[in-house]
């Protein structure tokens, strides 16, 4: 009997949205599948798994490449399939290839130098700036088969995928025979144990939370135009489950996917559900109405939320010492990104399609999304425990007229 490919698995930023979702996807498949998940991140890591498959080792592909190489022999020899995660965020875009395209650089060179022969697939994590939504209106929804826009230089995801692609063409003269996934996220909703530069739950949650303990209205802070705006998202644990897919099928090889939930919503109907969750009172833009000719042009605020956030560290404080949860949480508030994600005056969706096409049949509902990460933010004493306001009406069903006392 011919024996079992084992595959082992390779993922950078362990301490990320992302990184995190795909470890925790991982080690729910059977040891036969997955053999081994070596994680790395740069900084020590915020949770463990209770998996022996798991196997840490400190990594900073902005370091030199020897010192990658001699990091990653000892345990990545013999990686079959590599998720590339790691991203450094800079709420100034036009610096994000400084960081973000030697980080991939160093590592893809490195993992082909370590692994040899036995690596077979890389996936590489992009998102919605593949299309150019961080700039202003393209055509929606955003299709896999879209056309680069002109990015002068600017937009690091194509010198990701470009330096993949020329690897590639030339794997083989090194004795490597690859292949790749590119993945395509927007906004991602999910867990984090660490701070992260994009992660607006935590945003969310602190900025109802400290509206609800002032006993003030939560506005939201960007524009009419984008309150009425249709949207969507990605969750993480979603896009662990498409990444896995990619990377574990023959006609997906070579291919990019975008990874959304699904579905769709409109901020002026959700924005009130998600603060009803905390037991906050939204209300809508209070007096940003945009003209036709402002639209598409630049971000526009009601007010930035870094501002708005200057003086609530105590409020906070306060909270978590009445309540529980983790004073440090006030460090992940990623007010910045924030104010991008809610002031455009542009939509910003993607299409499942071409997923839908090659058979991948997962959907998300959102609004459940943004709760399973509010909890399990909770569950991990980050924030505080939530009332579950919803139960305080609860009363004992009724049996024959007497109350069950089970």
């Amino acid at each position: 009997m011919a024996p079992l490919f084992r595959k082992i698995a390779f993922v950078t930023g362990a301490n990320g949205i992302s990184g995190n979702a795909i470890i925790e996807h991982l080690i729910r498949q059977p040891r036969s599948e997955w053999a081994k998940i070596i994680i790395t991140s740069r900084s020590p890591l915020k949770n463990y798994w209770q998996d022996p498959r798991v196997e840490f080792v400190a990594i900073d592909f902005l370091k030199p490449h020897a010192e990658i190489v001699a990091a990653m022999a000892p345990s990545c020899f013999d990686v079959t399939h590599a998720f590339f995660t790691s991203y450094v965020h800079t709420d100034d875009f036009t610096q994000l290839p400084t960081y973000n395209v030697p980080l991939w650089e160093n590592f893809l060179v490195a993992l082909e130098t370590v692994s040899g022969a036995s690596l077979q697939r890389v996936c590489l994590q992009t998102g919605g700036k593949h299309y150019g939504a961080h700039l202003g209106p393209s055509p929606c929804p955003y299709r896999e088969d879209m056309p680069r826009y002109d990015d002068k230089g600017e937009n690091f995801y194509y010198k990701q995928e470009d330096f993949m692609f020329a690897r590639q063409k030339n794997a083989a003269a090194r004795g490597h025979q690859w292949h790749y996934s590119i993945i395509r996220p927007n906004g991602i909703i999910g867990f984090t144990p660490a701070k992260n530069g994009m992660s607006e739950a935590i945003t969310m949650a602190l900025y109802f939370l400290i509206n609800r303990e002032l006993g003030t209205n939560a506005p939201f802070p960007g524009n009419q135009f984008f309150y009425n705006c249709v949207d969507d998202c990605s969750s993480a644990t979603g896009l662990a489950d498409i990444s896995v897919w990619a990377m574990s099928n023959e006609h997906t090889k070579d291919e990019a996917f975008n990874s959304v939930n699904g579905d769709t919503y409109v901020w002026r109907y959700f924005w009130p559900r998600i603060a009803d969750y905390f037991g906050a009172k939204a209300i809508e833009p209070e007096d940003l109405k945009l003209s036709d000719e402002s639209r598409g042009s630049s971000l526009k605020h009601c007010f930035k939320m870094g501002q708005w956030a200057d003086d609530k560290r105590e409020v906070w404080d306060r909270i978590v010492s009445k309540y529980g949860g983790d004073k440090a949480a006030f460090d992940a508030g990623t007010w910045g990104f924030f104010d991008w994600a809610t002031g455009k005056n542009w939509p910003t969706v993607s299409s499942m399609s071409k997923a839908r096409a090659y058979g991948y049949t997962r959907a998300d509902d959102t609004y459940e999304v943004f709760i399973e990460t509010f909890r399990t933010f909770e569950n991990a004493g980050i924030l505080p425990p939530h009332p579950r306001r919803h139960l305080e009406n609860f009363r004992p069903a009724q049996t024959n007229g007497h109350a069950n006392d089970a």
